[in-house]
């Protein structure tokens, strides 16, 4: 499964760590959950806090109970870790990871080689602004790809770094 969701990347990756810190260990609502990352990391609306809860799974370091809720996971959010569960669980982070090289990719130019791979679907959904809002993750997952060490920004785009 691959997830859509991503929150803008934090000053300092271990954010993610406080964050998946902040989802019980023994299961809560999705209420309870975002109450507590609203409450612990200062996110400014359930939506946000939302979001991040989606993104933990999509991490692997949070899951989804049976009953809709959701628990930490006991996995370690290492560098490693966090890189691989990145580019193999967010949908097209691998795609535009694999555009990037020496020369600097601006994120208009990664999008306009990624959009044709945004689903039709998300065409239908959002006749009018999905070009924007698929631009505008493609540049967040470029900005979390530099937070985790797979890019660097530099004036002209964003490079490879490994």
């Amino acid at each position: 499964m691959r997830f859509k969701l991503v929150p803008e990347p934090p000053a300092s990756p271990d954010r993610v760590a406080d964050a998946q810190r902040a989802v019980p260990l023994v299961p809560g609502s999705e209420d309870d959950c975002c109450a507590r990352l609203m409450r612990r990391l200062d996110f400014p609306s359930r939506d946000v806090a939302r979001t991040w809860l989606t993104f933990l799974r999509a991490l692997e370091l949070a899951e989804r109970t049976d009953d809709g809720g959701f628990v930490r996971r006991r996995t370690d959010p290492t560098p490693d870790h966090l890189r691989r569960a990145f580019r193999e669980r967010i949908f097209g982070a691998e795609d535009v990871r694999s555009m990037l090289s020496a020369d600097p990719t601006t994120a208009d130019e990664a999008f306009a080689a990624f959009e044709e791979r945004v689903p039709v679907w998300e065409h239908h959904k959002n006749p009018t602004e999905w070009r924007t809002i698929w631009r505008d993750r493609v540049e967040t997952i470029l900005e979390w790809f530099v937070l985790l060490g797979v890019a660097e920004r530099t004036d002209d785009g964003y490079v490879l770094a490994e």
